[in-house]
């Protein structure tokens, strides 16, 4: 696996999302379509300049959905990176402006970071690249409101909350082939320390850390939380030796799903936490031009005969700057 390929979270509101991910954060929304499990909400993917594997931050629209109240068995915060120390200058100023909940610059992890919620609670995480090494980043939008210097390049590490770290663990390494980099204290006091495990070239936008807290209730998911976090496999002939892999120790999964822009396969490791496995290839503008990414709805053709009914439910969506 070459690292992470994209993270999908729940939002309430599809309009007051698209205007902090692109207006506050600086991203390109790359897609507009709808979940298609369900082609009644919408699922928006913001990323890089393209969309590139490894900077999708995606979300599904659950109207109404309740708050998300936090705790085990969860994807309990997603790291965003940015080229330098001085980028996350940057940002704390601007979070200051904005009035986005953040908190200091530090270094807990073993990268300067900073965290910060969105507007439904999400925690997110700031981590700088200045120093690191691995796989590579993205390429910020060019017509993005934050300065390209300054601009989020991709995804970083994933941290998991889980009550029982060992089954993680076991997965990750021995199966999906993980390996453990380093340890650092946990935040809270008499807590195991958190283990970072990476894959491919390593790197921030290659690793997950792994934190064991047995003092916590499961995680009840609603807006701001976060639903699955998918990795990185070349394209589809690499899936489908995944797929054999993963029915061989017979975990429990989607078999071979087509998403269109990406083919994937779902399964959850041992704590419940959903896991994606999703190829490099095709990309965002297989049915859009890269100038005209994510300014329609855009349909896979097994949905584009349903289009009139499909937007006859949707509310429309502003997608130009405010």
């Amino acid at each position: 696996m070459k690292g992470i390929h994209h993270l999908s979270a729940l939002t309430a509101d599809a309009q007051k999302n698209l205007s902090f991910y692109t207006d506050v954060m600086g991203l390109r929304l790359v897609k507009k379509t709808v979940n298609q499990d369900d082609v009644g909400v919408y699922h928006l993917y913001y990323g890089d300049e393209r969309g590139n594997p490894g900077t999708g931050l995606t979300f599904f629209e659950i109207p109404m959905a309740g708050r998300n109240h936090e705790g085990n068995n969860s994807i309990s915060a997603t790291s965003l990176r940015v080229p330098s120390d001085a980028a996350l200058a940057y940002w704390k100023k601007r979070f200051e402006k904005l009035e986005v909940l953040h908190e200091e610059i530090d270094h807990r992890t073993g990268r300067a970071s900073l965290r910060f919620r969105d507007p439904e609670g999400q925690r997110l995480i700031l981590v700088s690249d200045e120093k690191d090494t691995g796989v590579a980043g993205g390429t910020p939008w060019e017509k993005s409101p934050v300065p390209q210097e300054f601009g989020i390049v991709g995804l970083g590490p994933i941290h998991l909350t889980v009550p029982v770290a060992d089954n993680t663990l076991l997965l990750m390494k021995e199966v999906m082939g993980f390996r453990e980099n380093r340890r650092y204290p946990s935040d809270v006091a008499g807590q195991p320390d958190v283990i970072v495990l990476e894959t491919g070239e390593g790197g921030s936008g290659a690793e997950i850390h792994i934190e064991e807290r047995n003092d916590l209730p499961a995680e009840r998911l609603g807006r701001g939380g976060v639903h699955h976090v998918a990795f990185r496999v070349e394209n589809k002939e690499e899936l489908e030796k995944w797929i054999e892999i993963i029915k061989e120790v017979r975990i429990p999964n989607s078999g071979f799903v087509d998403r269109f822009y990406f083919r994937s396969l779902y399964y959850r490791e041992p704590n419940g936490i959903l896991f994606e496995l999703a190829t490099d290839d095709p990309g965002f503008d297989t049915d859009e031009e890269f100038e005209h990414l994510g300014e329609t709805l855009a349909l896979p053709p097994f949905l584009e005969g349903r289009r009139k009914e499909i937007e006859a439910r949707l509310k429309p969506l502003n997608t130009k700057p405010e």
